[in-house]
């Protein structure tokens, strides 16, 4: 069963009388319980697709079906409840908020449901659990490896069960020992939890935990065949 359909969607950003093309009629059918990888150079339009997708864009044609629901049509109040009960964003820089604690931080989301008090609480301690940090609940990011501090984000991201995560360079910032953590994590959480992953990323080791991979290039999909002969070049199995 499809997850996402998109279907020739085109972004195009304006700069005073100038438009600057960045996504040029894509279209990308992802199956539920998909970990899809995305690669392309810098400026091939990876990180706009994840901001459409979660709705924090809107095309400028095309169309973007999540789970049934036209995103790219809802109004901003609708497409904003959409985003919070759907879509889990795991950023590159973690985004930790620094005078929260742990179980603060991955709270946040949380706030904006009618869960009472005990609800969240058991949420919280549930998702700080999954990614293996119950015992840092009460940490501040400062008191934080990077690698914890992107295993609380991604507590953060699933605390509200959402239906999509959408990592953007999760290992970016990470050494090598911190990123085969993350990306064993992600993995469990497609395979065990079976959540729907779409993950962008420059680095073929982070690459090959996909179970899938599609390649941009200059806002354009490139063709399966191309897109494995570029994964073979680099070490990453399709």
């Amino acid at each position: 069963m499809a997850l996402i359909e998109l279907r020739d969607v085109s972004k195009t950003y304006r700069r005073d009388a100038i438009e600057i093309p960045v996504l040029d009629r894509v279209s990308i059918t992802v199956p539920e319980g998909d970990f899809l990888g995305l690669m392309g150079p810098s400026g091939s339009g990876k990180s706009t697709l994840l901001n459409l997708l979660a709705g924090i864009d809107r095309p400028s044609s095309g169309s973007i079906r999540i789970g049934g629901n036209e995103i790219s049509r809802l109004p901003e109040r609708a497409l904003a409840g959409w985003r919070a009960r759907n879509i889990g964003f795991i950023f590159q820089l973690y985004n930790l908020i620094p005078v929260l604690t742990a179980f603060e931080n991955v709270e946040l989301p949380l706030l904006l449901t009618s869960l009472s008090r005990n609800e969240r609480r058991d949420h919280v301690m549930t998702a700080l659990g999954i990614v293996g940090l119950s015992d840092r609940a009460q940490h501040y990011p400062r008191q934080l490896s990077g690698g914890q501090e992107q295993r609380v984000a991604i507590a953060r991201a699933i605390v509200t069960d959402p239906t999509l995560l959408l990592a953007d360079e999760p290992t970016g910032d990470l050494d090598a020992r911190s990123a085969g953590e993350v990306l064993t994590l992600l993995q469990r959480l497609n395979q065990e939890f079976k959540k729907t992953i779409l993950m962008v990323t420059h680095d073929p080791h982070a690459a090959e935990r996909a179970a899938r991979l599609l390649h941009l290039e200059k806002g354009t999909l490139v063709e399966a065949s191309d897109a494995e002969r570029e994964a073979r070049t680099v070490g990453v199995t399709p």
